[in-house]
């Protein structure tokens, strides 16, 4: 990721933090000599000593076939906003865009037993919809082992975690101001996110 220096985005507890907050991520892996991209949700895992992702496709994804093969890269990102010029000082200004960007790399293993395979799913649904968890064990061992058999679990160790954090840092306070105002009134949720992002004073 091309990173210039002011937006250095490498707090990797704010990096976790926003990958769990905006968990649904395009991976991407290498065919031959061609990028294939799926977009998925990811469960985020920094319980132990290591950054792990967790997610599944499902079985009739060509992807699935060069997952082991060479390192991934998983991309986060969703607050973002395009930023008038009218909010500088200078009129020789021109337009830019403000976002906020996750790059993780690192090899997949599958999950091939059914019993981790389960644990992928149930750990997904615990995290997005804690409520629906009774109703999915409720289900038929017949219907849920069909759910597992049309899906592929997999898991990536992150090994390398690039940010980029670009929120209008290179202007200054009253300019910022202007911009996180005006975000924050914005009709649009993922620009009212951003505005949150701008740094004041």
């Amino acid at each position: 990721m091309y990173v210039p220096r002011s937006f250095i985005f490498d707090n990797q507890p704010e990096q976790v933090a926003f990958m769990k907050q905006y968990s649904f991520a395009t991976i991407v892996t290498i065919k031959g000599n061609m990028p294939i991209a799926t977009q998925l949700p990811f469960f985020v895992d920094d319980s132990g000593d290591k950054l792990l992702l967790r997610s599944h496709f499902a079985v009739a994804n060509e992807q699935v076939k060069y997952l082991s093969e060479k390192p991934s890269l998983v991309i986060f990102t969703e607050p973002h906003a395009y930023i008038s010029p009218s909010h500088y000082d200078k009129e020789e200004s021109v337009p830019t865009w403000d976002y906020v960007a996750i790059h993780a790399y690192g090899t997949a293993t599958l999950i091939q037993e059914e019993e981790a395979k389960l644990k992928v799913l149930e750990e997904a649904i615990q995290f997005y919809e804690p409520a629906y968890l009774a109703q999915w064990n409720s289900l038929s061992d017949k219907y849920r082992l069909g759910m597992l058999r049309g899906m592929v679990a997999f898991e990536i160790e992150v090994t390398d975690l690039q940010g980029q954090k670009k929120v209008s840092q290179n202007k200054n306070a009253e300019e910022r101001k202007r911009i996180a105002e005006a975000l924050a009134h914005s009709d649009v949720g993922v620009e009212r996110d951003l505005a949150t992002y701008i740094p004041r004073g």
